[in-house]
C-alpha cells in the first residue's frame, strides 16, 4: 500500500470513528438515518456536481447497477449499525462490525477479484482483525447466548460492510465512476429507500428537533470518510484498503473509553497494539 493510500485511509478512519461516536450518543432510529441521508445529499450536491464537470464524467445506464446495489446495502448497513448502538456499547459494536467486514472482504477479493496480497499484507490484515475481536473480550462467546449486547447486529453490519466494499470497488475502478459522484448518487438513492421507513412527517420533525446537530455532523463526516476510502480504492487493491480502514477501531475504542466511560482499558491497549502492527504490515505488504 502506498503512503498516499494509507494517509487517505487513516484520515477517513478518524472521521468514521467520530461520526459513529456521534450516532451512539444520539437517539438514532430510521427517521434519524433518513434525515442524515437527505441532508448529506443536499450538502454534498455542489461538490458532486463540480467533480462531475471537472472529471468529465459520462453517465451510462449500466452504472445504475452498482449505484442501486450499493445504496441498498448501505441502507441495511446504517439501520443495522444504529440498532446495534441502541443495544450495545460503542467499544463492542464498533470493533465487531469493523473487523467482520474486512475479514470477509479479504477472502472475497482473493476468490472473486483475483487479488493476491503478499504474506506481510495478509499477516497485517489478520492482526487488525484479531485486535478488533480482542477488544470485545472472548471471541468464542460471539455466537452463544453469552455474547455481548449488540454483537448480533454488529456481525450483520460486518456482512454489509464486506458487500458494499466489493460493489463500490467495482464501481470506482472498473466502471470508472468518480468517487464523489458515485457516493452522492448512492446518497440520493439511499434517501429514497429510507424515506418509507422513516414514519410520518411528525417523526422526521421530532428527530430533527432532538438531534439536529448530530444529524448535521454525521451527514458531513460519513460521506467525507467514505469518499476518501473510495479515492484510495481507485488505485489500491480492496484487500489492502478494507483492513487498513479498521484503524478507526483505535479511535473508536479510545473515544468509547474517554467520552462514554466504557471499561477494560488494559485489553484495549493490547488490542490497539495488534491493530497498529497490522496496519504497519498492510503498509509494507
Amino acid at each position: 500500500m502506498t503512503a498516499a493510500a494509507l494517509a487517505l485511509v487513516l484520515v477517513a478512519a478518524a472521521a468514521h470513528a467520530t461520526w459513529n461516536l456521534v450516532l451512539k450518543k444520539a437517539r438514532g432510529g430510521p427517521a434519524f438515518m433518513t434525515l442524515v441521508a437527505m441532508v448529506a445529499t443536499a450538502l454534498w450536491a455542489p461538490v458532486a456536481a463540480g467533480a462531475w464537470i471537472v472529471q468529465s464524467y459520462r453517465f451510462e445506464w449500466i452504472h445504475l447497477l452498482p449505484i442501486l446495489a450499493s445504496a441498498a446495502i448501505h441502507t441495511a448497513y446504517f439501520l443495522l449499525l444504529d440498532r446495534g448502538y441502541r443495544f450495545g456499547d460503542l467499544s463492542v459494536v464498533y470493533p465487531l462490525a469493523r473487523a467482520t467486514g474486512p475479514l470477509i472482504t479479504l477472502a472475497a477479493a482473493v476468490v472473486l477479484l483475483g487479488e493476491r496480497p503478499g504474506p506481510v499484507g495478509v499477516a497485517g490484515a489478520l492482526l487488525v482483525v484479531a485486535g478488533a475481536y480482542l477488544l470485545t473480550g472472548n471471541p468464542l462467546k460471539l455466537f452463544s447466548r453469552e455474547r455481548p449486547r449488540g454483537a448480533g447486529f454488529a456481525l450483520l453490519t460486518g456482512l454489509t460492510i464486506a458487500a458494499y466494499t466489493l460493489v463500490d470497488k467495482l464501481a470506482v475502478s472498473r466502471f470508472m465512476i468518480p468517487p464523489i459522484v458515485f457516493d452522492w448518487c448512492c446518497l440520493l438513492t439511499r434517501s429514497a429507500m429510507l424515506l418509507p421507513l422513516a414514519g410520518s412527517a411528525a417523526a422526521l420533525a421530532e428527530s430533527w428537533r432532538a438531534d439536529r446537530r448530530a444529524i448535521l455532523l454525521v451527514a458531513i463526516l460519513s460521506p467525507a470518510a467514505y469518499i476518501l476510502v473510495l479515492t484510495a480504492l481507485v488505485f489500491t487493491p480492496v484487500s489492502l484498503v478494507a483492513p487498513a480502514r479498521e484503524a478507526s477501531i483505535l479511535f473508536g475504542a479510545l473515544m468509547g473509553a474517554h467520552f462514554l466511560g466504557e471499561r477494560d482499558a488494559r485489553r484495549r491497549i493490547v488490542a490497539a497494539a495488534a491493530i497498529v502492527l497490522g496496519i504497519a504490515g498492510l503498509a509494507l505488504g
